[in-house]
């Protein structure tokens, strides 16, 4: 049986004499780097604005030209009030998955001091990512846009301008979630008010006029069937990788598993943190993160 070679796609060094810690610098101290996480990518930043722009679309299609003009008080308030708040939770969702540091492994850390701490016994291997200098744990690749080695990296998303990796992994599938059923939610919204404006004089079905109402309607019919497609396709297979364990980049490369296999409900609660509660459903709880084991450098 032929055995592949599933280390040589990885960006790595093997050899104890190719890790040239002399040439490493040092990495800076966590108090000048400051607390927030920000990829700076134009694609990224372009991607990200227009995303909360299509739901500031959607959220303005949705109040002026469905409900404000409804004469039903009650379907209006109702479906305002389920329509904004799962808005709110997806923008949130959002921005947590932004500006969370995804998992980096600490740029340079490829140093003498620190090899020395790992206390390697003969024959043990670390593995070195020659573009950020960095001694990288088990399951961490490197990402060339944010240029970082991200440990348990699933991809780089351009929409939320980031890496989902192993720390921001819960609000990217959130975010995919709460988009998902926005824009079911708009869908049914539309459909229910072209058979009210059918049924009813066009001119007492919106604030706007016929033919822009028409225009606007079906933009919003058009952005909601498209992300209600990807976000669910994209949330089925997030769900799907946290379930068996494997990032969408181990999946691609068919790495050979060599970490311990849990259960489904051990590898949610992992990334949603446990005991199962409504917080699992909130992007401001954060799952309890375990700290960085120094031996997963080893191998």
């Amino acid at each position: 049986m032929m055995i592949t070679p599933v280390h040589r796609s990885r960006d790595i060094e093997r050899k104890p004499e190719y890790l040239q810690p002399d040439k490493c610098v040092p990495p800076p101290s966590r108090s000048s780097l400051g607390t927030m996480w920000f990829i700076r990518d134009g694609c990224g930043i372009a991607c990200a604005v227009v995303t909360w722009m299509l739901v500031f679309y959607a959220d303005f299609v949705v109040l002026l030209v469905m409900l404000v003009p409804s004469r039903d008080y009650v379907y209006s308030v109702i479906n305002g009030t389920l329509f904004n708040t799962l808005a709110f939770l997806a923008l949130a969702s959002h921005f947590r998955a932004m500006l969370t540091d995804p998992g980096a492994v600490p740029k340079g850390n490829a140093t003498k001091e620190f090899i020395e701490s790992l206390q390697l016994k003969p024959g043990q291997v670390v593995y070195k990512c020659p573009k950020c200098c960095s001694i990288k744990p088990d399951r961490a690749h490197h990402c060339s846009v944010c240029k970082r080695c991200i440990r348990k990296m699933d991809h780089h998303c351009p929409w939320v301008n980031n890496c989902v990796g192993e720390n921001n992994q819960k609000y990217f599938v959130l975010f995919t979630m709460y988009i998902a059923l926005i824009s079911l939610h708009a869908l049914i919204m539309v459909g229910f008010h072209f058979l009210y404006c059918f049924e009813e004089d066009w001119t007492k079905c919106s604030s706007f006029s016929p033919p822009t109402t028409v225009i606007l309607l079906i933009l919003l019919c058009f952005e909601a069937l498209l992300f209600l497609i990807f976000t669910s396709v994209m949330f089925g297979t997030q769900v799907h990788s946290i379930c068996t364990d494997e990032t969408g980049i181990e999946q691609l490369k068919k790495e050979e598993r060599r970490w311990a296999k849990k259960t489904k409900w051990m590898n949610m609660k992992a990334v949603f943190g446990h005991p199962f509660s409504i917080a699992w459903l909130s992007p401001f709880a954060t799952p309890d993160q375990g700290k960085a084991d120094p031996y997963q450098y080893v191998v």
